[in-house]
């Protein structure tokens, strides 16, 4: 990862943008000089960045680069034989942060991250992989939702690529190991969209029971309908809670509000909202629900979490309702349950392999089925929680950019001090390395003779993150403990923030 420099000569002559705020500070470019790679790691990428081209029709930059800057990349390092030399450490301006984003990232977002100087380049939709392998050569940081896939290959090409933002909650479009492995945090937007979920099941919940989207779409062609058998009121059944995180709590607590009973599994015990009320068990939760929503993540342990035998469980005639990820539900038993009339209903929103795009290209065995509903992974879709995201996301990637900041990342150690002294001669030492015996005694050798105001470390996996306030010192001083922590061998980036 390489944040361009600006043209000042020495570092006594450091420069902000005048859209940063005096409590921010912006980043001098990091040099990751890594001779070996750290164990079970790749070798980070060291090949040398030109200087940007011409923002394409698509970008906008507030701050464009002065005429006649100096903007280096990092220079390739010893791993193929000869010396390594740490080049000139310089300040920069936040004009030179490039960033990239997709999928029609909210306003909200590219509004903040403008309000900062850097150059911003929007794109409506998800690239096709090599044009996005193209575009993300000489990026520090991009922010994309669920459908860019964000692979190794893709990584390997992100020259600079310093941080990446998923403005959803899932990141599992994203390899989080190997941007680890480079140094790249990941930030995500867990909670935004809570609200905007929990209501949407609310919703499906009353539909279901009075089986309206049946009703809806005989109407639709034509046909008159009027029947009660087999529609309910939904005050006093039995709403059963998979997962009792910020969606599934808030969920009950809307679901008592409309006089429902409220049970919830969890694997971790947790504090009822309301009088809902934990049981031991899945099994023991599907046997006594008429209504069943599932809030939980994509892991190895929910991976066709509902199939035909937990579907057997549930009560005749109950619902089941997936709002979560598309892997928790086996779609082709849940399919068969619905045909049989064992299941009176479902609503999905989340599906296995979802279209890329808009338009003719969904299939599922749930085409079809009776009082069915189906929707296109929407449960976050309203403006009042993609503006939330991208409040959310943003300011986590300013506060990693400016400050260092890594609280919220979600493959990376969780690392935050105090705001920096507003001094010249004090910098902010951040330093991702390899997660293995004896990095600290030879941080703390190399920081010895300067006064540390503040210091905090942290690991998670391989990967460990350290950041130091340091004061008191002079330019020389502050190359030099660049150079020198940037040349040890546990090293994958360096970044020293003034």
């Amino acid at each position: 990862m390489s944040f361009a420099p600006s043209s000042p000569p020495s570092v006594s002559q450091q420069q902000r943008a005048p859209t940063t705020p005096s409590t921010a500070r912006v980043m001098p470019t990091n040099v990751m000089n890594t001779p070996t790679a750290p164990q079970g790691t790749s070798a980070p990428s060291t090949t040398g960045a030109a200087a940007p081209a011409a923002p394409s029709t698509t970008s906008s930059a507030n701050a464009p680069n002065t005429p006649g800057t100096e903007i280096r990349g990092r220079e390739r390092q010893g791993s193929f034989g000869g010396s390594t030399r740490a080049k000139v450490l310089k300040p920069f301006n936040t004009a030179n942060i490039k960033i990239l984003l997709l999928e029609n990232v909210n306003e909200t977002a590219v509004r903040a991250l403008r309000d900062q100087g850097y150059q911003v380049e929007t794109h409506a939709k998800a690239l096709a992989e090599d044009v996005l392998i193209e575009k993300i050569k000489d990026v520090h940081c991009v922010g994309i939702r669920s459908k860019t896939k964000l692979t190794k290959k893709v990584l390997d090409a992100a020259e600079k690529l310093g941080v990446i933002g998923c403005f959803c909650i899932g990141t599992n479009q994203v390899d989080l190991e190997h941007a680890a492995s480079k140094g790249i945090a990941v930030f995500n937007s867990p909670f935004s969209n809570s609200r905007s979920v929990a209501e949407l099941v609310i919703a499906e919940i009353v539909l279901l029971s009075r089986q309206l989207g049946d009703r809806n779409n005989e109407m639709h062609q034509g046909i008159w309908s009027k029947v009660s058998a087999n529609c309910y009121e939904i005050r006093g059944k039995t709403l059963g809670i998979v997962g009792y995180g910020h969606i599934g709590s808030q969920l009950s607590v809307l679901a008592e509000s409309m006089g429902m009973r409220v049970y919830f599994h969890d694997v971790v015990p947790l504090m009822p909202l309301g009088t809902s009320k934990q049981v031991g068990s899945l099994d023991e939760l599907l046997e006594i629900s008429d209504f069943v929503t599932l809030h939980v993540p994509e892991t190895e342990d929910t991976k066709n979490m509902i199939g035909e035998h937990e579907l057997n469980k549930m009560k005749q005639g109950s619902f089941l309702i997936n709002a979560s990820r598309g892997t928790v539900v086996q779609i082709s038993a849940l399919a068969k349950a619905l045909r049989s009339g064992h299941i009176g209903g479902a609503a999905v929103d989340v599906f296995p392999k979802e279209p890329a795009a808009n338009g003719k290209f969904f299939e599922s065995e749930l085409i079809g089925c009776p009082n069915t509903l189906l929707t296109p992974h929407i449960g976050g879709s309203t403006e009042e929680a993609q503006s939330m995201i991208g409040v959310e996301v943003s300011q986590a990637l300013i506060k990693f950019i400016n400050n260092g900041t890594s609280i919220g990342a979600v493959n990376f150690p969780e690392v935050d001090l105090r705001a920096i002294r507003d001094e010249e001669n004090s910098i902010r030492l951040c330093y991702t390395h390899a997660n293995v015996p004896g990095v600290l005694l030879r941080i703390t050798n190399i920081l010895a003779d300067h006064n540390v105001d503040k210091q905090f470390s942290d690991s998670k996996g391989k990967i460990a993150y350290l950041m130091a306030d340091i004061s008191d010192v002079t330019p020389e001083q502050i190359q030099d403990i660049y150079r020198r922590v940037s040349e040890t061998p546990t090293n994958i980036v360096t970044r020293v923030l003034y």
